[in-house]
Parts: C-alpha cells; structure tokens; sequence
C-alpha cells in the first residue's frame, strides 16, 4: 500500500490543477463579466445543460467502468486493451451524436434556449465538452497508476490554455459569448492530441473486446443514471429558464461557478483517496469500513474547509469580481456551498464495488423526482435564488436516501460525531451569513 508520506505528497499536487482551474476562471470574471451579459451567460449555460446531457450519455458510464476494472487488468497489455477499447468505443459515440446534434442543431436550441440564433453556439459546446471528456481515460490511467505529476501537468496545460484562448477570442477579437467555448475546444483538442501521442508510445495500441465487454457490464447500468443525472443536475438551470428568465439563468450559473471550487476542490481530493479507497475494499473486503472510515475523515474535514470559507466570504468574492447587475448570486454562492459540501459521501464507490450498480439508476431517478417536484414552486415563486434552495433541499433529502442504501451494501464505519459536528459549523456558518446579509442581524462590519 502507498506509504503516507506519498499520498500526503500528491494531495498536494493533486491541489494544483483544482487553485489554478479555479483562480483562472476567478481573475478573469471580471473581464468577461464586463464584456459580456448575464444573458450572455444564460446563454452559455443553457449549452452546457444540452452538452453535459448528451455526452454523458455518450459516454455510457465508462469512465466509472474504467476506472473500478483498471485493477483488475494489470497487465500492459490487459491495461492497453482495457484503455483503448474504452476510448474507440467513445469516441464511436461521440461522432454519432455529434453528427445528430449538427443535423438538428436548430430545433434543439429553439427547445432549450429559447431561439434557433444559438443553435452553431450549442454544437460547439457539444464539441467542447465531449472533448474534455475524452481526456479523462487518460488522466484516470495517470491517477490510479499514481502518476500525480503528469496528471496536474496536462490538468494545468488545458486550463491555462482555455482561458488565454477564450480571452483572446472575447476581449480582442470580441466575438462573443461563443468565444468562451471555441477557447476551451482549441485547449481541449490540443491536450487530447498530446496525450494520445504520448500513450501510443508509452503504451501500444491493443484492443480486447472481452475487457470492454466487462466495463460495458458494469457501466451501462450507470446509464439511466447519467441520463437522469445530468437532468437533476442541469434541471435548474432549465427550468429558470423556463418560468424565469434567461438572464436569471445567468446569475444563477455564476454563483454556481463560484460554488462549484468546493466540488472541483473535492474531487481534486478524491483522486489521493479513491484509489486507496478501492484498495482496501479489494484487499481488505468487508472488514475494511473501519479502516475506509478513519482515513476519509480528514479528507472530509479538508474538503468541508473550503466550503466554509467560500460561504464565509462569497459577498465579498462577488462584489470584487462582478458588476452590480450580478451581484444577486451572492447567496446563490452560500447555498450552493453547503449543498457542494455534502456531496463528499456520494463520493465514495461502494455500490460500483459491490457491482450493485442498477441501483444507482433508482437512486438517480428518485433524485430527479425529488428535484423536479421541489424546484418547480421554489422557482416559480422566488426564481434562481429558488433553485439553489431547491436544489440543497432536494440534494440533502436524496443525499441522505444513498447514503443510506451505500452503507446497506457495504458500511464505511465513519466517525460519526466528529462529522456531525464539522457539518454543524458549516451550516450554521452559512445560514449566517444569509440572515445577515439580508438583515435579520446587524451586521455592521464587512471587508
């Protein structure tokens, strides 16, 4: 098993890509808040629910099937049949939709976003998201053969190329709201490239259709859950859209954006614990929820910190890096913190382990319902602010449900009081911070 010092260490590198993925987008908000409108980001949001949909489809929930049989094919050649079956049959899917999206792209963007004059804007963000994701065969093969260096090394290239790309494409050239996402295809496809080069040396291109076959076993019952997880995750915005307005889409994904560090930072952690997580289920078994539970419990803790802080400070963040006509995403932040907070169980693999994978799907859809029912009023009454209390209502309902079904399958022996009471700060903190800022409580002093 890794020794501590090692994981300590790539908790650290690991950390990079997530500071310099977050601080990119965060330093040059101001920029592109200021050129662009909050239409202009509704907009842009709308795209990304119809990309993130299709491609998670397209994907066929091979990066988890990926990544949990990666341990079972050792082998360089198993290992290659393994990566480059996964990725011919992806990018397969990805032509396929693409070419149906290019067809229709004009009746899409009437149904999404409101009007056929966005439909070029919706392929390219089609393009550019499943491009992003075909990279992560990738770095996932670099992360579970703990290859931390190279993992952040390409991680950074592709951030910091977006965001120079997408800079130059809407402060200089002034194109538009489609310069954001042109930016991120050219940095997405020039890493894609890169990469694949690499790997083809490093490692020789074989294919096995038994290894896919595996992977497709235990991935396409993911599929429903991808497929209704991308609707309880993009519904919001959606539905804002819908019985609000496109600019509350906009304020709703920039305070979303700003949330989302506490996720990307989490994951950024979860590629230190998910692999030594899967180890000691695969070696240790059943007994292993007590060793599983006390080493997530700083992960947890560090994960939490975070949140906290981006809670703490969220008006002061947006006040710096928007105009006025965004700061109503200020408590969209705070809210969409604490749901990002809680997200830290979902995180854990013990239903793709016990291959009870089906029951994600039911999990999935009870989410959705759950989202769809509470969202709809809280929108309709209060709008993008709505949608955040709706969403954290209807995550920590459905949270709870699987962590609850989880630990039926296989219990991780958390360390229940000293968790309870890290969430206890976090939420009380939050909650706060909402009343003060909406005066409830004096609050007389601000930074």
């Amino acid at each position: 098993m890794t020794s501590k010092e090692k994981q300590i260490k790539n908790s650290f590198i690991y950390l990079l890509p997530v500071m310099v993925g977050n601080l990119l987008p965060m330093v040059t908000l101001p920029v592109f808040t200021r050129i662009l409108s909050k239409e202009d980001y509704g907009v842009f949001a709308l795209s990304q629910v119809y990309a993130v949909f299709v491609n998670g489809i397209a994907n066929s929930g091979l990066t988890i099937g990926y990544e949990r049989n990666f341990f079972e094919h050792k082998e360089a050649k198993q290992a290659s049949g393994l990566l480059y079956s996964t990725l011919l049959f992806v990018i397969s899917s990805f032509i396929i939709c693409g070419f149906l999206t290019y067809l229709f792209k004009a009746s899409l963007s009437k149904w999404i976003i409101g009007s056929p004059d966005h439909a070029a804007l919706l392929f390219w963000s089609y393009c550019s998201t499943g491009l992003m994701g075909l990279k992560t065969y990738y770095l996932t093969y670099f992360r579970n053969t703990e290859n931390a260096k190279a993992f952040v090394w390409y991680t950074i290239d592709e951030s910091v190329m977006g965001v120079l790309f997408s800079l130059f494409m809407v402060a200089y050239l002034r194109i538009g709201v489609i310069g954001l996402i042109w930016g991120q295809l050219l940095a997405s496809l020039s890493i894609f490239s890169i990469l694949s080069c690499r790997f083809i040396k490093i490692l020789p291109v074989s294919f096995s259709r038994d290894a896919l076959k595996d992977s497709l076993k235990l991935s396409l019952p993911l599929t429903p859950r991808i497929f209704f997880g991308v609707i309880g995750s993009q519904f919001d915005k959606y539905m804002i859209g819908l019985l609000n307005t496109v600019g509350g889409v906009g304020i709703y994904s920039i305070g979303q954006r700003v949330a989302n560090i506490v996720f990307t930072y989490m994951t950024a952690i979860q590629n230190v614990f998910a692999p030594q997580v899967y180890k000691r289920m695969f070696e240790m078994g059943e007994e292993g929820g007590e060793s599983i539970g006390r080493y997530l419990t700083p992960f947890l803790y560090i994960s939490i910190s975070l949140g906290l802080l981006i809670a703490l400070f969220s008006e002061e963040v947006i006040n710096i890096l928007t105009p006025k006509s965004y700061h109503g995403a200020i408590n969209i932040v705070i809210i969409l913190s604490m749901l990002y907070g809680s997200y830290f169980f979902g995180k854990q693999p013990q239903l793709i382990y016990t291959k009870k994978t089906h029951i994600t799907s039911i999990l999935t859809i009870v989410s959705i319902i759950l989202n769809i029912i509470i969202n709809i009023p809280f929108i309709y009454i209060w709008g993008a602010i709505g949608a955040a209390w709706g969403t954290l209502v209807a995550g920590l309902i459905s949270g709870g449900i699987s962590f609850w079904v989880s630990q039926h399958y296989y219990e991780i022996k958390w360390e229940y009081g000293k968790i309870a009471t890290i969430f206890v700060i976090f939420f009380s903190a939050a909650i706060s911070m909402i009343l003060l800022r909406n005066g409830v409580f004096s609050y007389l002093i601000r930074l």
